[in-house]
C-alpha cells in the first residue's frame, strides 16, 4: 500500500522519536513511531533488535494456549548465540484433524515464541499462511521512490540537516535496518546507508519486541508478570563457540533488572500496542497484528495490566520512574502519563483482537475498565478555575458514600504558584492523584496523549490547548517543549528526588525543555483542529535546534541553555521535529496515531453522571464505623 513521501517518511522518523529509557524503543520519545531499536554505543542501554536462533538444549512447551494463555519462558542463556535470521512468520501449527483441533495451539510454543524464520538475503523459510504450511522465499524490500523522495532537498536546510543526521543514524544487522542509535555525532566517519522500506524498520522492531517478551525477567530470585516487555536490549560481541577467530552478538535484554532504580518499564507495553495499531493503519499491512503470536502477546500485555489487585480505583499503580521519567520524580502511584497510554492501549488493543469464544471475558474486562478509567480521570484529574476554587471549599473527612471530597483533599495542597498561574480561560490533567494527595504539576505527555486518545473531553481538550497558549512563555519559551511545570526546588527537591544531581531544578526532568515532544503536541493540535498552535512552536525550534546541534533536551526556566548533561544530536530530537513538520504539511496523516472518542463510553459516562440514586440499604439513625 503506498501511503506516500509523509507517511513513510514519518514511519522512518518516528522509529526514533521517543526519548522514554533513554534510548526505550518504548516510550514517548522512542516512538514516534517506535523506535525500531536505539543503539547507544557509550555502553549505556542499548536497544537493537536481533534476529535470534536457540540453542539446540533450549526448552520448548508445546499446546500453550492460544487464547489469553501464556507463552513459554526462556532462560538467557538458551538464547546467547545469534545468527542472521529473520522472523518472518509463525513456525509450524498442527492442523491435524483438519478442523483445528490441535490447530489451535502453536508447536513448539510458536516456536520459541516466534523464533527464526528465514533469512534475509532470500533463503528458504517455513511459514504460517490461512492457517496451513508452506514454504515461501523471503525477500528484502526495495527502498523505491518514497525513499528517494523522503531523502530529497526540501528547500529548507534545518529539514536538510535534520533528514541527514537521520539517516546517518540508521543500524543495520545482518543487512536488515533495524534502527537508530541513540545520538551520533558527524565528526563520527562511520556514515551508514540503507536500502530498505521504512515500514521493514518497524516490522523488524515490533517483531523482535515480542519475541523477547517470553523471556525470563528474575531479580533477586522474583520474577514480573509475563507480559512485560524489555526496556532495552544491549548488543555485545563474543567470541564464536569453538572458534577464536570468529566473533558473533549476543543478544541481552533488561526487564528493569539493570535499569537505573531497578524499575521496571510499564509503558514499554503500552507503546508497543500503540505503535502495532499505527504500523498496520500507515502501512497497510494488517498481517502482523492478526498473527496468532502477535495476538497472544497483546493478551498477555492485557492480562498484566487487567489484573486483579488490591487498589480501589481504575488507574494502573507504578512506581516511580515507570514511564519517560525514569528517575525518581514523586510520580509513584496513578501519574497521568501511564494512565493516558493505558487507555490508548487499550482502545487499540480492542481494535486489533480478533473475535475468538476465548477472548469473551477478556474483552469484558477491558471494556469495564475503559468506562470506569475515562470516568476517574475526567472526573477526578481535571482542574480549573471552577475547580480549584471548589477545592479550596472542601469539607474534609467526610464518611459517606456520596461524599464530595471523596479522596480527602486538604485546601491547603492548593499552592499559591496555582492560584496566580490558573488562567480564566484553560484547564488541564493534573500530574497523579492519590489519597488525600493531589500533584497539581503539569505533565505535558500524560496531557498530550489525553488529547490524543480522546481520554479527555472535547471541551477538556480545547481547555488543556488553551491554556498552553496563555502559558506559552512558561511552557514553550525559547524552545519547546517542557517536560513539567513547575519545578522541584529547594527542600522538597532534596526529599523527593533525593537529592538527584542530574533532576536539578528547570533541567532534564525536572522542568527540563524536550524538542522530542513537537511530534505530540502536533498530533493533538491537529486533532482539534488548532494546528497553527503546534506550527508556532515548531517555528520557534526551528530557529536555533540546528545550530545547538540538536540537544537531547535543555536547561533553565525559558530552555535558553543546553541541557548540562544533553546528548548532541540526539535521534529522537531530530526525528520529533521533523514527524512535527512533516504532520502539518499533511495533517491527514495524523489519523493513523489518535484514536476518536468512542461513542458507547460516552453514552456510559452520560448514565454515571446523572444524579446518582443512594444505595438501597435504609441508612440507621446510628451509623457504627467498624
Amino acid at each position: 500500500m503506498n501511503m506516500g513521501i509523509l507517511e513513510a517518511a514519518s514511519l522512518l522518523v518516528m522509529s526514533g522519536a521517543i526519548p522514554g529509557h533513554y534510548c526505550c524503543p518504548l516510550s514517548p520519545n522512542t516512538l514516534p513511531f517506535l523506535s525500531p531499536l536505539k543503539i547507544n554505543r557509550n555502553g549505556r542501554r542499548k536497544r537493537a533488535p536481533l534476529y535470534l536462533r536457540a540453542s539446540s538444549n533450549s526448552d520448548t512447551r508445546q499446546n500453550f494456549p492460544r487464547l489469553c494463555g501464556t507463552l513459554p519462558t526462556y532462560h538467557r542463556s538458551q538464547f546467547v548465540t545469534t545468527q542472521c535470521q529473520r522472523i518472518d512468520k509463525i513456525a509450524e501449527i498442527t492442523n491435524e484433524d483438519g478442523n483445528g483441533t490441535n490447530g489451535t495451539w502453536v508447536k513448539d510454543a510458536v516456536s520459541k515464541a516466534s523464533q527464526v524464520l528465514g533469512d534475509v538475503n532470500g533463503q528458504k523459510a517455513i511459514g504460517f499462511e490461512n492457517g496451513v504450511i508452506e514454504s515461501s522465499d523471503v525477500k528484502s524490500t526495495p527502498v523505491g521512490a518514497a525513499n528517494s523522495a523522503s531523502l530529497k532537498k526540501r528547500g529548507n536546510s534545518v529539514e536538510d540537516e535534520a533528514w541527514r543526521l537521520l539517516q546517518e543514524s540508521m543500524v543495520f544487522y545482518c543487512g536488515s535496518p533495524v534502527g537508530t542509535i541513540a545520538a551520533k555525532d558527524p565528526s563520527d566517519s562511520n556514515v551508514l546507508n540503507y536500502d530498505q522500506g521504512e515500514y521493514d524498520i518497524v516490522r523488524n522492531f515490533i517483531l523482535h519486541t515480542l519475541q523477547l517478551q517470553s523471556w525470563e525477567k528474575t531479580m533477586d530470585c522474583h520474577s514480573p508478570g509475563q507480559g512485560l516487555m524489555p526496556a532495552s536490549f544491549k548488543v555485545r560481541t563474543v567470541p564464536l563457540d569453538g572458534d577464536d577467530s570468529a566473533t558473533e552478538e549476543v543478544l541481552d535484554p533488561d526487564f528493569g533488572e539493570a535499569a537505573i532504580g531497578r524499575v521496571a518499564p510499564v509503558d514499554s507495553g503500552l507503546w508497543w500496542i500503540i505503535l502495532l495499531r499505527a504500523y498496520g493503519k500507515c502501512s497497510g499491512d494488517l498481517s502482523v497484528q492478526e498473527r496468532i503470536d502477535v495476538q497472544t502477546g497483546i493478551k498477555m500485555i492485557l492480562k498484566l495490566c487487567l489484573a486483579d489487585g488490591f487498589d480501589m480505583f481504575p488507574t494502573l499503580l507504578v512506581t516511580d520512574g515507570s514511564c519517560m521519567i525514569d528517575r525518581r520524580m514523586g510520580i509513584h502511584g496513578h501519574p497521568l502519563e501511564i494512565q493516558a497510554l493505558f487507555y490508548s492501549a487499550l482502545l487499540c488493543a480492542r481494535e486489533m483482537l480478533t473475535p475468538e469464544d476465548g477472548s469473551a471475558d477478556l474483552i469484558r474486562a477491558l471494556n469495564n475498565r475503559l468506562i470506569a478509567l475515562s470516568f476517574h480521570i475526567r472526573e477526578y484529574y481535571w482542574v480549573d478555575m471552577k475547580k480549584l476554587n471548589e477545592i479550596y471549599r472542601y469539607k474534609t473527612e467526610e464518611y459517606s458514600y456520596d461524599a464530595v471530597n471523596k479522596f480527602n483533599i486538604y485546601p491547603d495542597q492548593v499552592s499559591p504558584w496555582l492560584v496566580e498561574w490558573m488562567p480564566c480561560k484553560g484547564g488541564y490533567l493534573i500530574g497523579n492523584l492519590q489519597p488525600a494527595h493531589m500533584d497539581f504539576r503539569f505533565f505535558s505527555l500524560g496531557n498530550l496523549w489525553s488529547i490524543v486518545s480522546s481520554l479527555a473531553t472535547t471541551h477538556q481538550s480545547h481547555a488543556i490547548l488553551d491554556l498552553i497558549e496563555a502559558k506559552w512563555s512558561d511552557l514553550v519559551a525559547d524552545m519547546p517543549f517542557k517536560i513539567c511545570y513547575p519545578t522541584l526546588e529547594g527542600q522538597e527537591w532534596r526529599i523527593i528526588t533525593g537529592s538527584d544531581p542530574k533532576n536539578t531544578p528547570w533541567s532534564y526532568h525536572n522542568g527540563g525543555s524536550w524538542p522530542t515532544l513537537l511530534w505530540q503536541l502536533a498530533v493533538a493540535c491537529i486533532k482539534m483542529n488548532r494546528p497553527e498552535i503546534a506550527a508556532k512552536a515548531v517555528e520557534v525550534a526551528e530557529k536555533r535546534i540546528a545550530t545547538d546541534r540538536w540537544p537531547e533536551y535543555y536547561d533553565s526556566k525559558r530552555a535558553r541553555f543546553i541541557g548540562k548533561q544533553a546528548r548532541l544530536y540526539q535521534t529522537w530530537s531530530i526525528a520529533g521535529f521533523l514527524v512535527a513538520k512533516l504532520l502539518l504539511e499533511k495533517p491527514e496523516a495524523a489519523k493513523n496515531l489518535w484514536n476518536e472518542e468512542d461513542a458507547e463510553i460516552v453514552n456510559a459516562l452520560n448514565i454515571m453522571v446523572e444524579p446518582r440514586r443512594k444505595r438501597g440499604r435504609k441508612v440507621l439513625k446510628k451509623t457504627y464505623i467498624v
